[in-house]
């Protein structure tokens, strides 16, 4: 197989609406089809070092409270270990971010975080605010990257070595702070790792492109090149009339 490292991008799992929630049963269809097409997942500290065969690592981002209730009783279930990504100062609350759901969405308590880690989940940075890293200055960057790591490791007792900015949001500036501090940064730039990608600006497959889950099966079978070549096309597309419109 090719060497490349599939990173899954997920955030809530529920029904609610928009696209970064993706309802119970479309996701436990995801996760048995990975299961059945016997390709590894592989902890995140995998993203340090090229791949050497085709793999995936699984990641969410947020810390929604369904990650806990709905996400990891599948994941435990087929032996799969995610990293969950967490703005370390909105855990216990409801998501108040710009571009956030409504209805708002519950992140999980430290508790409960606690306990997820004990039983074999990752944890990673993913600011304190989650604010758009790239508008921030440079003092306010640094504390948002790094105290996000801080605050996780000490609720934890480990070593936090990675980190997502919200919104994959990033800049040359942004991704050397991120590196003084962390060994990995996944972004939301649609493909799959290979050894020649930035360690700090890591592809990942949005997994709402995949609620086909036919689509999914062609993908993990080989066959989904076509598929994501049109769906990058479209998402340049849409970032290029966004920038000339003046949004986001």
């Amino acid at each position: 197989m090719t060497p490349r490292l599939e990173i899954l991008m997920y955030h809530s799992i529920s029904d609610a609406p928009g696209p970064t929630s993706i309802p119970p049963q479309i996701f436990a269809a995801q996760m048995q089809a990975l299961a059945d097409s016997g390709l590894p997942v592989v902890s995140p500290d995998a993203m340090a070092t090229p791949p050497q065969t085709r793999s995936v690592v699984i990641t969410f981002d947020d810390g929604f409270s369904d990650f806990d209730t709905i996400a990891w009783p599948i994941l435990r279930t087929h032996g799969f270990h995610p990293i969950v990504y967490l703005p370390s100062g909105r855990m216990g609350e409801l998501e108040n971010w710009v571009g956030c759901n409504t209805p708002r969405r519950p992140l999980m308590s430290w508790d409960r975080v606690g306990h997820l880690a004990a039983e074999g989940v990752f944890f990673g940075g993913h600011s304190i605010t989650h604010p758009d890293l790239t508008t921030l200055p440079a003092e306010t960057l640094e504390q948002e990257v790094v105290r996000s790591g801080q605050d996780i490791a000490a609720r934890l007792g480990q070593p936090i070595r990675h980190f997502a900015p919200p919104y994959g949001a990033s800049s040359p500036e942004v991704r050397r702070c991120i590196a003084r501090h962390y060994t990995t940064s996944v972004g939301t730039r649609l493909g799959v790792a290979g050894p020649r990608d930035d360690l700090h600006d890591l592809p990942r497959l949005e997994m709402f492109y995949f609620t086909d889950v036919s689509r999914w099966q062609e993908h993990l079978a080989g066959r989904g090149g076509a598929y994501l070549a049109i769906r990058r096309t479209m998402r340049r597309a849409r970032q290029m009339t966004r920038k000339h419109l003046g949004v986001g």
